[in-house]
């Protein structure tokens, strides 16, 4: 999923306000830095699934590399990110 910088901050934002509204959260720090933070964590999650998503790519030229003609792309393509999310550690 691509969310871009504006995004992620009106995504970031909205989930802070929800839960200063329902008094969730309170900040020990100022709220600022908080949103500074998650924005950046969030990003940081987006990079990672964008990071794999491209070894996926790579892994798939290669396999149709060794197995031309039959090689189903839009079919191999969720079932290795979702192996390789696995393997790695990453929730999608």
């Amino acid at each position: 999923m691509r969310l871009q910088p504006p995004q992620i901050d009106r995504l970031v934002h909205n989930v802070i306000d929800r839960l200063k509204e329902k008094q969730l959260i309170t900040f020990k720090v100022a709220e600022k830095d908080v949103f500074a933070r998650a924005v950046e964590l969030v990003t940081k999650d987006f990079k990672k699934e964008d990071d794999l998503t491209q070894e996926v790519y790579r892994m798939m030229d290669d396999l149709e590399k060794q197995n031309p003609g039959g090689f189903e792309r839009h079919k191999m393509f969720p079932l290795l990110k979702q192996r390789l999310a696995k393997q790695k550690g990453i929730v999608l």
